[in-house]
């Protein structure tokens, strides 16, 4: 019997999404008002840096076994083959956003807001704190991408850190034990420091596992300015935006864009509140907005 058919709960070990983020907030806590960025802690024990591992929830375990043992090199391909040719559907973004609307998180005991309160809460948090349009639809539209669990696609090929395969895995990387189980730590080209690439060739062409940046970055590319393609892109990749892993991969460009995602990152994950949004009363803002940068119709 394969590992994956001895796991009961291979689509949807979570309980909910927002589990996966809430792990992330455990992990990285909302620094003090004004403190400086620091990607990781010179001082930090190893011990303390795994402490987060050891009290995680069983399901947020299963999750990352699940996702680290699947996220292959030729799995990543194979789903980039499958959605990127973006034919299952046709929408507007705010039609998209109420399909993500139908992602019900009905088990979720700390919160009954809906995933489109959720976006607008952060595209809310954004505009108040006086970002440019661009940047404050960004916010609204960054999570659309978890549309895929709609299409059909396990938690673990939706969310949860993503980092490069293809090449050797960071030991930073959360629950790093876990690779173990991938075929591709048995492939010895993949487990070298640039792997299938060259060191300095810049993140466009490295392959990533798979997620719902990578897919909606494809949905709505060339229709927002480059540093809100880099936060959708790469808003997940806590490897390195958290953790200053893989810079051996990057550019210039990569490296100077990337305080844009940083910058991204404490609204991505903490700006959600029990406050619930009036959603009648925003959405003529917002479809203003959308409507500046994007057609009616975009392919999913």
């Amino acid at each position: 019997m394969s590992n994956s058919a001895k796991t009961m709960n291979v689509k949807t070990p979570l309980q909910n999404l927002d589990e996966w983020e809430d792990f992330l907030k455990e992990r990285y806590p909302q620094p003090a008002a004004n403190a400086p960025f620091q990607a990781t802690h010179p001082d930090k024990a190893r011990e303390e840096f795994r402490n987060y591992e050891a009290t995680a929830r069983p399901s947020v375990r299963e999750f990352y076994q699940l996702n680290h043992r699947h996220q292959s090199y030729e799995f990543v391909q194979s789903r980039k083959r499958e959605f990127l040719s973006l034919g299952r559907r046709q929408m507007s973004v705010w039609e998209a956003m109420e399909f993500l609307n139908t992602l019900v998180d009905d088990s979720d005991p700390d919160t009954d807001l809906s995933q489109l309160e959720h976006l607008l809460q952060t595209a809310e948090q954004i505009r108040r704190d006086g970002h440019p349009r661009w940047f404050v639809l960004t916010g609204l539209i960054h999570d659309l991408g978890k549309i895929l669990c709609l299409f059909g696609e396990p938690q673990w090929a939706v969310v949860g850190d993503t980092f490069p395969v293809g090449c050797a895995w960071s030991d930073r990387i959360v629950f790093h034990e876990f690779f173990a189980d991938n075929p591709d730590s048995r492939v010895p080209q993949y487990q070298t420091r640039a792997g299938v690439y060259e060191e300095g060739c810049g993140l466009d062409k490295v392959h990533l596992s798979w997620g719902h940046d990578e897919y909606l970055y494809h949905v709505v590319k060339d229709r927002l300015p480059e540093e809100g393609l880099y936060m959708i892109r790469y808003h997940s990749f806590y490897p390195a935006h958290r953790e200053g892993e893989y810079t051996h991969l990057m550019n210039g460009r990569d490296r100077d864009m990337f305080r844009w995602v940083r910058a991204f990152n404490p609204y991505d994950l903490y700006t959600k509140s029990h406050e619930r949004p009036n959603v009648n009363q925003l959405r003529p803002f917002y479809e203003e907005l959308i409507a500046e940068y994007f057609p009616g119709q975009l392919r999913w």
